[in-house]
């Protein structure tokens, strides 16, 4: 009965929370761009972001079992130093061309508004703008939520320019492929080669045949792979890439590999920036948007989790860099905001608005 009203008192909580359905002051006005890419990283924490390796983590051989090579490639003395080790590409290049939001040490707070902080309501949130009670748990049922991607192929001139990988394998069921026919890669599927592209052909080849253990998550750097190909032959407006290891890294109490894919993911978005940027179709037309579904545990002992009962799984953070993005660096302003703002700014950032 306590949980009971535990959980009313947080809907009622939440339910209230009206978040403007965009960001505020981070887009330059009227300088939408042509293009955007939404990159997410599968429960990734503040606490790295802006602070780089922890330290209780990183000396902890439960956590960390070569600690001393695993320090000598991410741990310094301060976190400025720590967090570029750790996020290179993050914090030379998007921290001097764009924004970085949630760091709560100086009390700019982003957090999920559902109160299930786990992965499904999470991208539900990010995507179509709603924090929906309904939407608790992580299973594989199709989303009746609209969502921005879909509103924008169906309404804003970008009808077959919208593609979406994913390492895992929910996505098709939370951007509700059924309905939206937005082109979708997730999990270990196959992707139609009608380019007869050698990449593509060596991945499916991977996939169909050099995987025994497949998850529900494929591997970060086969998403990566098949969605740079894709861009590469076809240069759709909107592309969504979504990895998925550095939770499941994070589960398995893995610190060190946790902090390894995160440092991968970060090579990733900067080789693809750098495409973007060779690439006359998106070159300084195209804007980045990077951030995260929920949070985990802010301790040491529930690092590795994330959920309704677990302390620090609502606090997320995001990053956006391009044409549009007024370039202010780590944003030290003390504010709260939402991921359910985002779909209005994914829109906002297409020259639309997104009516939900």
């Amino acid at each position: 009965m306590k949980n009971s009203v535990l959980i009313l008192y947080l809907f009622i909580s939440t339910s209230f929370i009206h978040p403007r359905d965009e960001m505020p002051a981070i887009i330059a006005p009227g300088s939408a761009s042509e293009n955007l890419f939404i990159i997410l990283t599968d429960g990734f924490r503040w606490q790295e972001v802006f602070n780089g390796a922890d330290s209780l983590l990183i000396h902890d051989e439960k956590f960390t079992p070569d600690t001393a090579t695993i320090k000598s490639m991410y741990w310094a003395a301060t976190k400025e130093e720590r967090r570029a080790r750790l996020l290179p590409f993050m914090w030379n290049v998007v921290a001097a061309k764009g924004q970085l939001f949630g760091n709560r040490d100086l009390n700019n707070k982003v957090n999920v508004s559902n109160i299930y902080s786990i992965s499904y309501p999470g991208y539900n949130e990010i995507f179509t703008g709603t924090n929906d009670i309904k939407i608790s748990g992580n299973g594989k049922t199709y989303n009746k939520n609209l969502n921005v991607l879909e509103y924008l192929d169906h309404r804003c001139g970008f009808e077959g320019e919208i593609a979406v990988f994913s390492s895992w394998d929910v996505f098709p069921y939370i951007l509700n492929r059924n309905r939206s026919r937005i082109m979708m890669n997730c999990g270990y599927e196959q992707i139609n080669n009608e380019d007869k592209s050698e990449v593509i052909k060596m991945i499916n080849a991977v996939q169909e045949k050099g995987i025994e253990n497949r998850s529900a998550t494929r591997y970060d750097l086969l998403t990566y792979s098949t969605a740079k190909e894709y861009v590469r032959n076809h240069q759709p407006r909107i592309v969504v890439i979504s990895f998925g290891e550095t939770d499941d890294f994070a589960h398995q109490k893995r610190y060190d590999l946790y902090l390894q894919q995160a440092n991968q993911v970060d090579r990733m978005i900067g080789e693809l920036w750098n495409m973007v940027q060779t690439t006359p179709a998106y070159k300084n037309k195209t804007n980045f948007l990077i951030t995260t579904d929920h949070g985990r545990g802010n301790s040491s002992k529930h690092w590795s989790g994330h959920g309704f009962f677990i302390a620090g799984s609502s606090q997320t953070w995001f990053a956006m860099m391009g044409p549009a993005i007024q370039p202010t660096g780590e944003r030290n302003k003390k504010e709260q905001l939402y991921s359910k703002q985002l779909a209005g700014t994914i829109a906002k950032l297409a020259g639309a608005e997104f009516t939900k």
